[in-house]
C-alpha cells in the first residue's frame, strides 16, 4: 500500500475496523487492524507505484459476511462511505442479494465480502466459491 494513513481511514470506514496497533516511524509503517480486538488485516506502507493486477500475485482479498443480512449492512456501510461496488449501475441499493460485493481500496487492490447464508442462491458449481472478479477474466 502507498499511503498508511488513507488505508486505515479507508478499512475503518468502509469495513468498520478499528486499530489494534500502528507504527508510524518513518520506516516500517503499518497497521493491524480488525474487530474486537481480533486481527483480520495488517496494512504495510511498502509501495510508491501502482499494484499490477494483471501479474501473478494477490488476486483479491475477500472477507465472509456471517448473513445475507450482516452482507446488506456491510453494503449500506460501503455506500455510506462512499466506496464504489464494482458492476453497480445505480439501479439497486440491494447488490448485497447477489451474496457477495466486489470493490477496490485506495491502492486499486480488489476486495470482496460475500456470504454462504442458505438465503443467497448458489451460482452454477455450488461446490465452488462464487467470484465476480473471475467473470470477465480479470
Amino acid at each position: 500500500m502507498t499511503n498508511l494513513e488513507r488505508s486505515v481511514d479507508f478499512y475503518r470506514r468502509s469495513l468498520g475496523f478499528d486499530v489494534i496497533r500502528q507504527s508510524t516511524g518513518p520506516v516500517n509503517r503499518y497497521a493491524l487492524m480488525g474487530s474486537d480486538g481480533v486481527v483480520l488485516l495488517t496494512l504495510w506502507e511498502q509501495s510508491s507505484g501502482a499494484f499490477p493486477v494483471n501479474r501473478p500475485g494477490l488476486h483479491h482479498l475477500s472477507f465472509e459476511a456471517a448473513t445475507l443480512d450482516d452482507l446488506r449492512a456491510a453494503e449500506k456501510r460501503l455506500r455510506t462511505a462512499g466506496v464504489a461496488l464494482r458492476d453497480d449501475d445505480g439501479s439497486s441499493e440491494d447488490a448485497a442479494s447477489a451474496g457477495q460485493l466486489f470493490f477496490a481500496d485506495p491502492d486499486g487492490i480488489r476486495l470482496e465480502i460475500y456470504t454462504d447464508d442458505p438465503a443467497v442462491p448458489h451460482g452454477p458449481t455450488p461446490a465452488l466459491p462464487r467470484c465476480g472478479y473471475f467473470d470477465d477474466g480479470a
